[in-house]
Parts: C-alpha cells; sequence; structure tokens
C-alpha cells in the first residue's frame, strides 16, 4: 500500500482546473492512499468558495483521508525545522512528519517552495509533478 501526503497547493490546482492538473491526477493515481491534515478542508473549501467550485471541492476531499486536528500536533508544529516553513504549512509538515514515521508515508505532494523545502530537510519524498 502507498500514501501520498497532500497539501492545498497540490490539490487547489486540481480544484481550479489549472495547466498542471492532469500531471497532479497521473500522479495521485500511483498511490493507493491519499492523505491530509483535516486543515486541507478547510483550505480547499475556502478556496472553492471564493471561485464557486464548493461541490467540486466535496467530490476531492471525498477521495482523501483527513488527519484529525490534534493539540500535540499544534504544538509540535509550532517548533517544527526549519523555521521557513509557514504557520499553515508547518501543520501539513508536522502530519506529514507524523505518518512517515508510523511507516504510513511514501511522499508528500506540495508546489509550496517552503512546505518542500521542509519535508526534504526531514527526509521526506516530494512530488511536484508538472
Amino acid at each position: 500500500m502507498t500514501a501520498v501526503y497532500l497539501d492545498t497547493s497540490a490539490v487547489g490546482r486540481v480544484l481550479l482546473g489549472e495547466p498542471d492538473a492532469p500531471a497532479v491526477l497521473r500522479e495521485l493515481a500511483r498511490f493507493d492512499e491519499h492523505v491530509a491534515s483535516r486543515l486541507l478542508r478547510v483550505e480547499l473549501r475556502r478556496l472553492a468558495l471564493r471561485h464557486g467550485r464548493l461541490e467540486a471541492a466535496a467530490e476531492l476531499l471525498a477521495a482523501v483521508a483527513l488527519v484529525p486536528l490534534e493539540q500535540s500536533l499544534l504544538d509540535e508544529a509550532e517548533l517544527v525545522l526549519p523555521e521557513s516553513v509557514a504557520t499553515l504549512d508547518a501543520i501539513h509538515l508536522v502530519t506529514a512528519l507524523r505518518l512517515a514515521g508510523a511507516g504510513l508515508l511514501d511522499a508528500v505532494m506540495t508546489y509550496d517552495a517552503r512546505l518542500a523545502a521542509g519535508a526534504s530537510h526531514h527526509g521526506l519524498t516530494v512530488l511536484a509533478p508538472t
């Protein structure tokens, strides 16, 4: 079983039909599981709300296993390195690190440069299909 962690920069491309959306979908098809922080739901639905795409967001989210936001995860996100990782991306990073630490994650898909650098810093495989 293979799993990929998704952040909003990846799923948002599909939601909005951006030029690299087909590449994202092709890459997603390689994985058995798609996982993300519960934060993805908030971010993606806010993006969908701005673009009148709430139904499409619901369809995309139905295919993603969402990890709950626990206090200990939020506490860890406050201090995760590298310090260049932005606030909400720190939550994504810690969630991915926890999944990887449990042997439940093979890669992180993101187009966010700081999150990608943070994931690489911790030895995670980073994907940004084009």
